[in-house]
């Protein structure tokens, strides 16, 4: 039955009986479905479709009495004409301007919007669009608009006064009281203005540009966020304006010479002045605005119009570094997009006042260049070399961001392998320690103070005969030969990585292959930085040997004499600042293991000695300290040796006797867990014969075993564990290499002013 011959003579049944016609005219839902079927019937069935088409086109349009009832019908047409490109819709010039001025809102919308579709003549459609931009309904209007702006890629328009009859008609609608129609109005203003400017003569081309910009410029403050948009959006579109109208939409002042310029397309200088003051400041405007779809379409319209003049590009830097510090994300890329724009233009002039606001930066990013790029940086320094030179009276402009900059950049030099990168003038590093506060604090990831200074002390020293101090003649420093056997990144995050450090195996130290002759200058961080981290290294072993024998004082009931011992540890610790991360790793596990001691050493005195008595729940609080920090040191670090990870594992089975020791233990098949888990974790590096098992972890593997599992078990006598305690001894330890991992979270949007928080988080106050 669903045949394509059943299904093609049940079509010409009802398509050619009179009784379905009237329904197609009587009945809005029946003719809304059958219009759906006939045309779902033609996608479906395609070889059905020109049958269809005809019979729709010959029947449905015969009577124009009712213009919805021939907007459905076009509707379907032009559903099967783009399945079927074949079968073109060809509509009478007379019947499509009936059917746009029938009384049926839809269907007028409806044909502006599809006009195109219909092949009918373009001065047609251009009449019709053009009436109807007088519409009383507003997106009749819009639609219209746009349908004058579709116009424009035809480009047969010559007449002069079509051309200006339609820019003012657009201009006339900028001020319509419907936002969609005003979005509109600003497309065919831009797309209008555009020809009107081509059809000019060329005397008049840059006048008429100048005045299509300026009246766009008046909407930048339409209280339409989508207008707004769209203007600037058109703004960009402008090859050729003035550069004093350029830099009038940068200053809210009108400019004076604003005031005596006239526009021969306007007629009038006071229409220019009215139109001149209302484009003052657009792009601040724009720029300032508190929507960041606005501000991104700012800074793009900003990125296409810095290249007609140079003094705007310089006055908008300003604009556009402000920008860079935009709530939006989006906004701050496009700012950047902008910037570098400029830089490929060449229109990028960065100035002095711009680079105190981030000195920091700039300075870092200097160095890192430098450092990577030692020839290119020698070239610079050389053809500057003037500008950081002292002046007549032997002062030094370093109070110049310039000249700053200029010694950041020359004083990373020496740290490229390239040979020219070791030809910087001695005496430049003599005038960078003027400035040691300043590049101490913008290099703060790199390197210490202390490091920078005796680097620029030792590059000064070497004050040889250099080609600088005679005009004419090549300046060099010598440099010593370096035999490097490998160069490893030491951190991926720094600006600059500090290479030339050879790593060992696991256990082995940093030995430095850098040759120690004054005249190396390339390397003279790296060695004070190796110099440091091996003092570093040697402190930190000595006071991990004291833990040792601070043991035998907690032995001896001499709690706060060990606690003492501690605290001056830890204030040892605290005076060196470590450039290297393995110094960082060292100071970091040496911080966190004197932490545990110290609490072990609290615990001992309180369960063992009973020097002081407890308050309520203050020895849980201490354990609970101390299995933190014992888990912290579990997971935070990484690259312990077996004899190493066998010490820390003894402090756990420490931890966990002193609890079990304990009379009112509140945890106890969970501390025996733990303590299962620990021997059992000992035994399997026993096995890997990589440690011998101490005695103190026999005896506790022995009792353990006598207690039996710790699932189930019923509770054992602390006395049974107290006695474990007297069998613990401290062992030798020597730290070798420790990796620190530690991580920042950053929330964004997340301030004590804005505060992220989470529903279940807040709290109803009811008065």
């Amino acid at each position: 039955m669903n045949s394509d011959s059943s299904l093609s003579f049940y079509f010409q049944d009802q398509i050619q009986s009179p009784e379905q016609q009237l329904k197609l005219t009587a009945d809005s839902l029946t003719r809304h479905h059958t219009l759906k079927l006939f045309t779902d019937l033609a996608s479906c069935r395609t070889h059905l479709s020109p049958l269809i088409f005809h019979s729709l086109h010959s029947n449905s349009l015969l009577s124009t009495d009712s213009s919805l009832l021939a907007a459905e019908s076009l509707a379907a047409l032009s559903s099967i004409s783009k399945c079927n490109p074949t079968l073109p819709i060809e509509l009478d010039d007379r019947l499509f301007v009936s059917l746009c001025f029938g009384a049926s809102v839809s269907a007028r919308l409806w044909l502006l919007r599809n006009a195109e579709k219909f092949g009918i003549r373009l001065y047609v459609l251009f009449t019709v669009f053009l009436g109807f931009t007088k519409d009383p309904y507003p997106y009749v209007r819009k639609e219209a608009l746009d349908g004058l702006v579709g116009l424009c890629k035809f480009g047969v328009f010559e007449d002069r006064s079509v051309i200006e009859g339609c820019y003012y008609r657009g201009v006339e609608l900028l001020k319509d009281a419907e936002d969609c129609a005003r979005c509109a109005a600003v497309r065919v203003v831009k797309e209008w203005g555009q020809i009107l400017i081509a059809s000019s003569q060329e005397e008049d081309k840059r006048d008429w540009s100048n005045t299509v910009f300026i009246q766009l410029c008046s909407m930048v403050r339409d209280m339409c966020v989508g207008v707004r948009i769209e203007v600037f959006n058109a703004l960009g579109n402008i090859q050729m304006v003035s550069e004093d109208i350029l830099l009038q939409t940068l200053s809210k002042k009108v400019l004076s010479i604003m005031k005596k310029k006239r526009s021969h397309s306007l007629h009038t200088t006071e229409n220019f002045e009215l139109l001149a003051s209302s484009a003052a400041g657009a792009f601040i405007h724009g720029l300032e605005d508190e929507f960041c779809e606005v501000q991104k379409s700012a800074c793009c319209s900003l990125r296409k119009l810095i290249t007609l003049s140079s003094e705007f590009a310089d006055q908008a830097l300003s604009l556009l570094m402000d920008m860079l510090n935009a709530n939006s994300m989006v906004v701050r890329l496009e700012a950047l997009e902008t910037l570098h724009h400029m830089a490929i233009s060449e229109c990028l002039n960065v100035q002095e006042i711009h680079m105190h606001m981030d000195e920091a930066g700039v300075f870092s990013v200097l160095f890192y260049m430098g450092q990577n790029h030692g020839n290119f940086t020698a070239c610079i320094i050389k053809e500057v070399s003037q500008e950081i030179e002292p002046v007549s009276n032997g002062d030094l402009g370093l109070d110049s961001a310039r000249v700053a900059a200029f010694l950041v950049l020359s004083i990373s030099a020496p740290l490229s392998c390239d040979q020219n990168g070791q030809s910087i003038p001695p005496r430049l590093y003599s005038f960078a320690v003027t400035l040691l506060g300043r590049i101490t604090s913008a290099l703060n990831d790199i390197v210490d103070q202390n490091t920078l200074l005796a680097y620029l002390s030792r590059c000064s020293r070497s004050y040889v005969s250099s080609g600088m101090e005679v005009e004419g003649e090549e300046f060099s420093l010598p440099v010593a030969d370096v035999d490097v056997a490998t160069t490893t990144v030491i951190n991926d995050s720094n600006p600059v990585a500090m290479p030339l450090m050879q790593i060992g195996n696991e256990n082995s130290e940093i030995h430095s292959m850098i040759s120690c002759e004054s005249g190396n200058v390339g390397t003279s961080i790296i060695e004070c930085q190796l110099e440091e981290h091996g003092q570093i290294r040697k402190s930190v072993n000595f006071i991990l040997a004291q833990v040792k024998d601070l043991w035998l004082l907690v032995q001896s009931r001499c709690i706060s004499e060990a606690l003492k011992i501690l605290r001056a540890c830890k204030e040892e610790l605290a005076i060196f600042t470590p450039a290297l991360p393995e110094s960082v790793g060292a100071l970091a596990f040496t911080s966190q293991y004197l932490h545990v001691i110290k609490l072990l050493v609290k615990i001992w005195g309180h369960i063992v000695w009973k020097v002081q008595s407890c308050e309520i729940g203050e020895l849980e609080i201490l354990f609970g300290k101390l299995e933190r920090r014992l888990r912290e040191i579990r997971c935070r670090f990484i690259g312990f040796s077996k004899e190493e990870s066998s010490h820390i594992l003894e402090l756990t089975l420490l931890a966990c006797i002193l609890r079990l020791s304990e009379v009112e233990i509140c945890c106890y098949l969970a501390t025996l867990k733990k303590l299962s888990t620990t021997i059992s974790h000992l035994e399997f590096l026993h096995k890997e014969g990589s440690i011998e098992l101490s005695n103190f972890v026999m005896e506790v593997k022995k009792t353990l075993h006598e207690i039996g599992t710790p699932i189930g078990c019923v509770s054992c006598s602390p006395f049974v564990f107290k006695k474990l305690i007297n069998h613990y001894s401290a062992k030798q330890f020597s730290l070798s290499r420790v990796t620190h991992l530690y991580a920042a979270l950053s929330v964004p949007g997340n301030d004590f002013e804005n505060p992220l928080l989470l529903s279940q988080a807040y709290l109803w106050l009811y008065l």
